[in-house]
């Protein structure tokens, strides 16, 4: 329902945001003022002890979800990068581990890797990003294994090192596997049900109070709804860590790269 936000910039995202609820609350203030507030008899005080006191309620259970909602999109999101850099880290010390090999199957199997994580940077990350999990990973990683479960140590330093190496490309699987289940991360749909017009049902509910001023109410409904835009801009923003201006990049696995993989 809201995937064209995703694929906004930045500065896009914040300017739609603040133009569909500043622009809502400011014509919400227009027709209150004009039709329903001259057929309301608000001006006791049980009324507006009554319209405040569901107001904040309402603005208090939105602000905690809201709130709640916006540390896990930011959790979610620093977890994702630290999978991210747990492979990109995984690779990097198989490659080193691989360096105490036999010449014939160390090159075998660098060359194997080297593809791997150029298949990561150029073909699995634009796949990623379009929200899709990349399938000709485990083509490589298969090709690897072969080579490495066929080594044979025969000296006791070629066993330690080899069942190193096995510790390391079994890490290197298990953050393989983290990143792609992270593909599909994000927010259900009824949680976006929740946000997005739980936010005008909150702007509304601040609309019934007598302001003699409409200029005056109408500015503070607009700072109010640039506020809660904010609010859902960090949201939105975050909430896919593959996707749209935020999503995390593949430098950890250019750097692996650049540093020790080029020829």
């Amino acid at each position: 329902m809201i995937d064209f936000l995703f694929s906004l910039p930045l500065w896009a995202l914040a300017l739609v945001l603040n133009v569909w609820l500043v622009g809502f609350s400011l014509a919400s203030v227009w027709a209150y003022r004009r039709w329903i507030l001259p057929r309301l008899r608000i001006a006791t005080d049980s009324s507006l002890f009554f319209a405040a006191a569901t107001m904040q309620s309402g603005m208090v259970l939105y602000g905690l979800v809201a709130a709640l909602t916006a540390v896990s999109v930011w959790s979610t999101h620093s977890q994702v990068k630290d999978t991210v850099s747990r492979e990109a880290t995984a690779i990097g010390g198989l490659w080193r581990d691989l360096g105490g090999y036999p010449q014939i199957e160390r090159d075998a199997m660098r060359d194997v890797l080297r593809g791997y994580t150029n298949q990561i940077i150029q073909e699995a990350w634009p796949e990623q990003r379009q929200g899709r999990i990349p399938r000709m990973g485990v083509e490589w990683l298969d090709r690897f294994q072969v080579k490495l479960f066929a080594f044979e140590p025969t000296l006791e330093s070629q066993k330690i090192l080899h069942a190193e190496t096995l510790g390391a490309y079994n890490r290197l699987v298990e953050a393989r596997r983290q990143r792609l289940d992270a593909v599909g991360t994000g927010l259900p749909g009824v949680m976006w049900f929740a946000l997005l017009p739980g936010a005008m049902g909150c702007l509304l509910l601040s609309l019934f109070f007598p302001v003699e001023d409409g200029r005056f109410q109408a500015i503070l409904m607009a700072g109010l709804s640039g506020f809660v835009a904010m609010v859902l801009f960090v949201i939105i923003s975050l909430d896919r860590p593959f996707h749209g201006a935020m999503a995390i990049p593949s430098d950890s696995y250019q750097l692996v790269y650049d540093q020790l993989m080029k020829k």
